[in-house]
């Protein structure tokens, strides 16, 4: 598959946590802001990127998160300098909850969604840890998993404290559900920076793949992260362009999402995954539900507006319609049942059984773009094979 250092801590305050599902902001415009002083701090514009910010002092960065988790009612500051220099001229009232000093030499994420950061930057050998190590399907991480260069760090989304301190990395990325408020603060409070990572609440699939340019901060390869972005978004607009080129597209009518518990849940329209259905030329049958995450709805409304739907897309990991059918026989009423037309993110798996869109999918959203296109308009796209999509009944 492709795939295009010592720690200071000064906490501030406990960390927030947050559950959440795909989730993004209103559709970014994704034009690069104007540069602007801070005193020796000088702003590096992002461009799609709207949930952090990055200044630059010489070769020290300070990164802001400016929403870390839906609706976060304050920002985190994270000072990252090099080596043993002293600190640079900073504000007075900025109070920083976490300095990080480069190089980093041992690191860990909490979210599967980071893994290829490392990977792609070549910097995989800093990962010394990670929280349900089975989750990971990168075959370079795997590698390492078996020759117990990672340790495991948790069950599930919870962090094990003591496992955590006892590896002491020089930075812990944290992004997922279940870590403890408690745990993060005694994390923190024992000298561990925490780098909350909020890229999920995006409101765009590239600003999502932006962040890419914090892991590179954090790992001292800034320059690799810009050009890397600048290649993922070249490719996306390139896909994007053709369906915009073809001015009398025919929009088919897209649903999405799976019941639980009678309750419809399916991507509010300011997710990404709602934005990616219309950049692929698809018609969004949900879009007047404005969300950034998950949408809570019945089954009389998702009858109601999508029993005759073209596509279902994303139907959770159910491998047929039988298995569909099993679970609910409500399922059967929509037409894209009848028709076969359900496709869902289970094309692409890793040695022990982690979903590949999970970990891929957020950095890469040019080959998500392309598989929805080719899924609802396929003379687009004629010599192209699906990556992580598939429909539901051709492997069973």
């Amino acid at each position: 598959m492709a795939y295009f250092g010592k720690k200071t801590v000064k906490p501030s305050s406990l960390f927030p946590l947050f559950f959440g599902v795909v989730s993004m902001l209103a559709l970014a415009c994704g034009q690069a802001s104007k540069p602007v002083s801070y005193g020796t701090w000088e702003d590096l514009p992002l461009r799609f990127a709207k949930g952090f910010s990055v200044k630059k002092s010489g070769d020290n960065y300070w990164v802001e998160v400016l929403e870390a988790f839906p609706k976060a009612d304050r920002s985190y500051h994270y000072l990252v300098i090099q080596g043993d220099s002293t600190l640079p001229d900073l504000p007075a009232q900025i109070d920083f909850d976490a300095i990080v000093r480069l190089p980093a030499e041992t690191v860990a994420v909490t979210s599967t969604t980071h893994i290829p950061h490392l990977d792609m930057l070549g910097v995989t050998r800093l990962l010394g840890g990670f929280p349900g190590r089975e989750l990971i399907s990168s075959e370079l991480q795997r590698g390492r998993i078996e020759a117990n260069e990672v340790r495991e760090l948790g069950t599930g989304a919870s962090l094990n404290v003591e496992s955590v301190m006892d590896l002491s990395p020089d930075w812990l990325m944290v992004s997922t559900v279940g870590n403890s408020l408690q745990q993060i603060s005694v994390l923190s409070n024992a000298g561990i920076p925490i780098i909350l990572n909020g890229d999920y609440v995006e409101g765009h699939p590239l600003g999502v793949a932006e962040w890419i340019k914090l892991t590179g901060i954090l790992t001292g390869t800034s320059d690799q992260a810009d050009q890397l972005f600048e290649e993922i978004t070249r490719s996306y607009i390139e896909a994007q362009q053709l369906v915009k080129d073809k001015m009398d597209i025919h929009r088919p009518r897209v649903m999405s999402g799976v019941m639980y518990n009678d309750s419809w849940y399916a991507s509010g329209s300011d997710s990404w995954a709602s934005v990616l259905i219309e950049h692929a030329g698809g018609d969004y049958l949900f879009k007047e539900n404005r969300g950034k995450g998950g949408l809570t709805l019945s089954y009389e409304y998702i009858l109601d507006r999508a029993e005759s739907a073209d596509f279902w897309i994303g139907a959770a990991d159910y491998p047929s319609r039988q298995a569909l059918a099993k679970q609910d026989a409500k399922y059967i009423a929509f037409r894209p049942f009848q028709t076969g037309n359900i496709f869902t993110y289970t094309g692409q798996k890793g040695a022990t059984g982690g979903l590949l869109y999970f970990e891929l999918g957020y950095i890469r959203p040019d080959l998500v773009l392309k598989d929805l296109i080719k899924i609802m308009h396929p003379d687009l796209l004629p010599d192209y094979e699906l990556f992580f999509y598939e429909r539901i009944d051709e492997r069973l």
